[in-house]
């Protein structure tokens, strides 16, 4: 069958943090949240495991952002002192930290929650990361006094954990890239080379220890189903054809896996066919309803997406991350993702009939 996969987050139950935000305010502290944080991740193992899902996520359950999940473990950061920024171009605003040091880590960032994602299922597990375009898009910088030289600081910093989580076990490293969509031209020209810099080295190791190398990842998305998303995509017309300006930089990368929304998108499919060689994660479920898709919506996006991409390099996925749905949507939702897999798997196998 094909594989099955999540781009990332899920929703944390109500007794771990705050329901339906992107912010959520945890429900405990110290010890007590470390650990209600290990078994609401222990839940979305099980939860993915029961609904047939291939490749494993720990839901970002232990991340309150899934970009600042990240910069908690950043020196150089002013975290108290924030700062309003417009966020995507000025999509919306928010508050947020404030770059004031040369960058640095302060030690592991992910270890606690990659290391019990691997212990806990025999599935071939990934590990989110933000990219470094998109963390610049979230900070705001009162040291460097350029973007690029800034991204690349960023990028060294996510290369360090990235091997980390590689010798965790982790199999797919993927960085989250929702900026590539609206900085196209700046994505092409510099986010790209970010981007490699962030996965320089992967898959060497644990192809020598592993038997298999991990691979690399970027998803790229139009966001988390707000409402200043859904209000932004209400303007960008009949077509959608902002991955048409960074896929053929990313078909020229070394980045293994691409992900791209599908699904009650208006991106023409045909943009598939400029990630020739390489993988690529098709977005068959809306994150922006609550609406349950049936198995046969998901089967026809898989099968016009095989239009333009061979069917071992396709991987069914969501949309974007599911972090502000209800629980329960979100586990029907992965339900019919799988379903709708084995039934494209089906329909191919009784057209080669």
């Amino acid at each position: 069958m094909f594989d099955t996969a999540i781009a990332g987050s899920l929703p944390k139950p109500a007794w771990l943090a705050e329901t339906g935000k992107l912010w959520p305010q945890w429900q405990a502290e110290g010890a007590a949240l470390a650990q209600a944080k290990l078994d609401a991740t222990l839940l979305w193992i099980k939860t993915q495991e029961d609904a047939g899902l291939s490749v494993i996520g720990d839901g970002e359950m232990s991340r309150q952002h899934f970009v600042h999940g990240f910069l908690e473990q950043v020196a150089g950061i002013d975290r108290v002192n924030k700062v309003e920024m417009g966020i995507r171009n000025d999509r919306y605003k928010a508050m947020v930290p404030q770059v004031v040091a040369p960058l640095a880590l302060q030690g592991r960032v992910h270890q606690a929650e990659a290391r019990f994602l691997r212990a806990h299922t025999t599935r071939r597990v990934k590990f989110t990361l933000p990219g470094p375009m998109t963390i610049c898009d979230t900070v705001a910088d009162r040291f460097y006094g350029d973007r690029v030289k800034m991204a690349f600081a960023f990028a060294e910093l996510l290369n360090q954990e990235a091997l980390a989580l590689e010798a965790d076990g982790v199999d797919v490293i993927q960085f989250d890239e929702p900026a590539f969509n609206v900085y196209m031209d700046e994505a092409a020209d510099w986010g790209v080379k970010a981007l490699e810099r962030a996965a320089q080295g992967l898959g060497t190791w644990s192809a020598a220890h592993r038997g298999r190398a991990c691979k690399t990842a970027v998803h790229i998305c139009y966001g988390y189903g707000i409402e200043a998303n859904v209000q932004w995509k209400k303007t960008l017309g009949e077509e959608w054809r902002q991955y048409e300006r960074v896929f053929p930089a990313l078909a020229a990368s070394r980045i293994d896996q691409v992900s791209l929304e599908c699904f009650h998108s208006h991106v023409p499919p045909d943009l598939i066919a400029l990630l020739a060689g390489k993988e690529v994660m098709v977005g068959v479920i809306d994150v922006a309803s609550d609406d349950i898709e049936t198995p046969e919506q998901v089967a026809d996006t898989i099968g016009t997406a095989l239009q333009f991409v061979a069917r071992d390099k396709l991987i069914a996925c969501t949309n974007c991350g599911l972090a502000p749905m209800r629980r329960e949507v979100a586990e029907a939702k992965l339900a019919a993702l799988v379903a709708g897999a084995r039934l494209a798997t089906e329909r191919l196998a009784r057209a080669a009939a």
